[in-house]
């Protein structure tokens, strides 16, 4: 059975009615796509099972080493190579309930991103009111101007600067807080993103991304981007769990190497 994960052609072979086969290392790199240096990387770094061993030194692999090569590299699209590389070792040394805990973590950590993408969405969406491109060296104001301009208090400005959200300039000699037209600019998108609901931490992560985009259709094409990516790295762990369950099922049929109780 073939699955496409971000381009990669991965095999995910069904393990009932498997049998054992030897294989050498040329021939694992061709199925999983690797070369044989990479198989050998993956061999050292726990990924694969230790092989065994001919009587001259070469190695042997078997049905495991191949399924977890795939695995590995369904799950390194969908969750990344270090992530990849503990949720498959994990098959070798831990219980089977780690390994699913280690693989519903890498399914949560991409569903949070989600929802802060969703956020952002609904963000773009409050401040499109505001001519983003609209900004003159004339509007720049201090404390009081702005704060009427807004129709809010001096002092939420003065939070906003606290909170990092909109820090202005200073005067040298005085010290009053002068703005300049970008960031009249932010304090708008901020007054907008507050009547929306929202709260002062979200902001705080998602001003800087709202700040380097100078029109509302590059911040759109940014969200539009990250949600293609999102939606291949989910399809990628789809099919790294898929590869993963066969490795499963082969391992709990295979004794543990008694120096693998602890993952690395």
């Amino acid at each position: 059975m073939l699955v496409e994960a971000l381009g990669l052609r991965v095999r995910v072979f069904r393990v009932s009615g498997l049998k054992s086969r030897d294989m050498r290392t040329v021939d694992v790199a061709r199925r999983a796509g690797y070369s044989v240096q990479q198989v050998r990387n993956l061999e050292r770094d726990g990924v694969l099972p230790s092989a065994t061993r001919t009587a001259t030194g070469y190695r042997i692999y078997g049905e495991i080493h191949l399924q977890s090569a795939l695995a590995y590299r369904a799950l390194a699209a969908g969750a990344g190579p270090i992530e990849a590389k503990k949720i498959v070792r994990a098959v070798h040394r831990l219980p089977a309930s780690q390994v699913l805990a280690l693989l519903d973590a890498a399914h949560a950590r991409l569903d949070a991103e989600r929802t802060e993408l969703r956020h952002a969405e609904e963000a773009a969406r409050a401040i499109s009111s505001e001519p983003l491109e609209d900004v003159r060296a004339s509007d720049s104001m201090g404390v009081s101007e702005l704060a009427s301009a807004l129709g809010v208090r001096p002092s939420t400005l003065r939070h906003w600067d606290a909170e990092d959200l909109v820090v202005p300039d200073r005067d040298p000699a005085r010290g009053t807080r002068r703005y300049t037209p970008d960031q009249v600019r932010d304090a708008r998108i901020v007054h907008q993103l507050r009547r929306a609901g929202y709260r002062i931490a979200p902001l705080r992560a998602l001003i800087p991304e709202l700040r380097r985009a100078r029109r509302l259709a590059d911040v759109a094409s940014a969200l539009a981007t990250r949600d293609v990516g999102i939606a291949a790295r989910s399809r990628a762990l789809l099919d790294g769990a898929a590869a993963l369950s066969a490795v499963l099922s082969l391992a709990t049929s295979a004794p543990r190497d008694p120096t693998d109780a602890k993952p690395g």
